[in-house]
């Protein structure tokens, strides 16, 4: 940072003067972009590219690889829906977030800060979910921390998990290796993590068999990894699939085209979409991820895919051009074309 932190501070305060935060800054939109970006990056000296999923870091002494550190906080309401639970969420997706850098996941931290009130029984099957999850994907819960609000000031639990993993000598996985031909692969149906927790709330007169995605994804990532060139890959989750094409975009400064056909969405969340008015790329999913490849591989990568019970359902969804660098526009069903900007403000609040 070419500015000491008392100038960036006040530089900050002043260009921020008077706004406050609301929901859309966690969105996994335009507005949690301008936070990170305009706030958070410039303070810790964050600058000089795409941020990802999780720092890769340089250790002396620990041989070929490196580091990978993650961390992410969880406030689903509610706490337990089809499928899941929160407890799944704070592991699976530190796990994917490792994952999807190209490490093989190895621990987490959990620090739970509970409002006065909770039932301990609905904590210790949260818990029990948490280490039910860490035992399917193979990582350790090693330290934690533990902290009681007042009644009305968590929504009952927030959880927050780091982790730590591995990166073997010779994985790169980033934005900046996206080429344009790469050829883009979705690892399944799109929704229904956003689907099963709208209907979980149960503010809507609706029915649905519904369950959330969540799993870990590190096993599908290998198994991709040792199938060919990859280049980027993201797990889909806050902000769906419009906001990862649209990072994968502006962070490669080239453009992204989606096939609207091919985009696999279950029948059931294509209603709900339809009912509420929602746009199904927007919303949010727990066990999806998107990746960029070599064209070349593209087969090859996705033959490994539907091998495995996470990918079974994976579809190559669109490609990578030169052409409209930065944005994303997808072809829709009707044989015409629309671009996919960033989500503004949010679709749904408290999805992860």
């Amino acid at each position: 940072m070419n500015q000491t932190v008392e100038q960036c501070r006040k530089a900050l305060q002043q260009q921020w003067a008077g706004q406050r935060i609301h929901l859309g800054h966690g969105a996994g939109g335009k507005q949690m972009d301008e936070l990170i970006s305009g706030v958070i990056a410039p303070l810790f000296g964050m600058t000089g590219g795409p941020l990802e999923d999780a720092a890769r870091l340089d250790v002396a002494g620990l041989g070929p690889g490196r580091l990978a550190m993650t961390t992410d906080g969880y406030v689903v309401t509610p706490l337990q829906f089809p499928g899941a639970s929160i407890g799944h969420l704070a592991v699976n997706g530190t796990v994917n977030d490792l994952a999807v850098s190209g490490a093989q996941p190895l621990y987490l931290s959990c620090s739970l800060i509970m409002e006065e009130g909770l039932a301990i029984e609905t904590l210790i099957d949260i818990l029990a979910d948490m280490a039910q999850a860490a035992q399917q994907a193979g990582v350790q819960i090693v330290t934690g921390d533990t902290k009681v609000v007042e009644r009305g000031h968590a929504d009952g639990l927030f959880i927050t998990t780091a982790g730590v993993g591995w990166i073997a000598q010779g994985v790169d996985l980033g934005i900046h290796r996206i080429q344009p031909g790469d050829r883009l692969l979705l690892s399944g149906p799109l929704g229904e993590h956003g689907a099963a927790i709208l209907i979980a709330r149960g503010e809507l007169a609706l029915e649905s068999d519904l369950h959330s995605d969540c799993q870990p994804l590190h096993g599908l990532v290998k198994a991709m990894l040792d199938a060919g060139e990859v280049h980027a890959i993201r797990d889909v989750t806050r902000g769906g699939l419009g906001s990862v094409a649209n990072e994968f975009a502006q962070g490669s400064n080239l453009g992204i085209v989606l096939d609207e056909a091919a985009i696999p969405v279950p029948e059931e969340v294509h209603g709900f979409c339809d009912v509420l008015g929602l746009d199904v790329l927007y919303l949010a999913n727990e066990g999806k991820l998107l990746a960029a490849v070599a064209a070349d591989a593209a087969d090859a990568i996705l033959a490994a895919m539907r091998a495995r019970p996470e990918g079974e359902q994976a579809a190559v969804i669109g490609e990578v051009v030169e052409d409209h660098a930065g944005r994303v526009v997808v072809r829709t069903t009707f044989g015409s074309h629309r671009i996919l900007d960033k989500l503004v403000g949010e679709q749904l609040p408290r999805i992860c």
